[in-house]
């Protein structure tokens, strides 16, 4: 199979059979063989009855639908779960982003081996207050994943298809897709400059939250993309650097109290120096995080029931 189309949707009724009669003219034209990954989020509208009432047309489309909403990195590991093709492409169901360009995201992917394209939106549709945290997010997440991304949250983007089988998305992580590619070593990630059309049902499913979630996952990836496998590279250079410092806070005060007690000069007591009182905080606390990191390196990072979740119904 040529190309799995995976669309991540929650209460898009309205939007559904323009974008999947869309999504097969363009795949029609063109000849390519494909499979349209529908995953319902948990829609409390009529979005899953119109998937099976368009399955009846369309045999190219599979679905699963959760039982609840569990946000769209969720629906997304799913999907790359799901998919099948040679090339995955992803895309929001809310006509927003066009199947007009998947013909050239495949091509690129397949002729000039890219891991990764990411879709850059450059005229925009948003009002502001989405637009300008868009853009800080950008400019960080290029600064500390060093991948020269202008748009890292557009939802158009195409895969190789040992990339998503290899990356895990959960939390708010979506948005950071090609900073997990890198970090699972597919360092070949590419843009490309797409439509952005102006939304025409419904509303925008996001709110401020997903900025502050998403600055969250960020720091989590770049903890968990250079310590992740060796938490103890991490938290054991802060304690053992924690640990000297207050020994040599100790060794300070012991040093100066001799000396002052030599020469028969006045002297405090140790515990009544404020500097006794960071030197043990100090030890205290690196010979914890020395700890930390010794228990991170057993437990790992992965828990099993990560990626769990409950399925409703399915289509195949």
């Amino acid at each position: 199979m040529d190309i799995s189309v995976v669309v991540p949707l929650y209460n898009e009724e309205e939007s559904l059979p323009e974008l999947i009669a869309w999504i097969d003219e363009v795949m029609q034209k063109h000849q390519f063989s494909y499979e349209a990954v529908f995953i319902d989020d948990g829609s409390t509208d009529r979005s899953w009855q119109m998937i099976t009432e368009l399955k009846q047309k369309f045999a190219s489309i599979k679905a699963v639908k959760f039982r609840r909403n569990y946000g769209k990195s969720a629906a997304l590991n799913v999907g790359f779960a799901a998919a099948q093709g040679e090339v995955i492409i992803t895309m929001d169901a809310d006509l927003q982003d066009s199947p007009d360009e998947i013909p050239e995201l495949y091509r690129r992917i397949k002729e000039e081996s890219y891991d990764v394209i990411s879709g850059w939106k450059k005229k925009r549709y948003d009002p502001i207050t989405k637009t300008i945290p868009t853009k800080l997010f950008n400019a960080a997440t290029r600064k500390m994943s060093g991948i020269q991304l202008n748009d890292f949250n557009c939802g158009l983007k195409a895969y190789r298809h040992d990339v998503v089988k290899t990356i895990e998305v959960y939390g708010e992580m979506h948005r950071y897709i090609p900073v997990l590619a890198k970090w699972a070593g597919f360092a070949k990630i590419g843009e490309q400059v797409v439509e952005h059309r102006a939304r025409k049902y419904g509303v925008t499913k996001f709110g401020l939250s997903r900025f502050i979630n998403g600055f969250l996952d960020l720091m989590s990836i770049f903890f968990v993309g250079k310590f992740g496998k060796r938490p103890m590279h991490f938290f054991g250079s802060l304690g053992v650097l924690s640990f000297f410092i207050g020994i040599i806070m100790t060794l300070y005060i012991m040093i100066e109290k001799q000396v002052l007690i030599w020469n028969n000069l006045p002297y405090r007591n140790s515990t009544d120096q404020p500097l006794f009182y960071l030197a043990l905080v100090a030890i205290i606390v690196g010979s914890q995080m020395f700890l930390a990191g010794f228990v991170a390196e057993l437990v790992g990072r992965n828990a099993p029931e990560r990626n769990q979740y409950l399925i409703e119904k399915e289509i195949n």
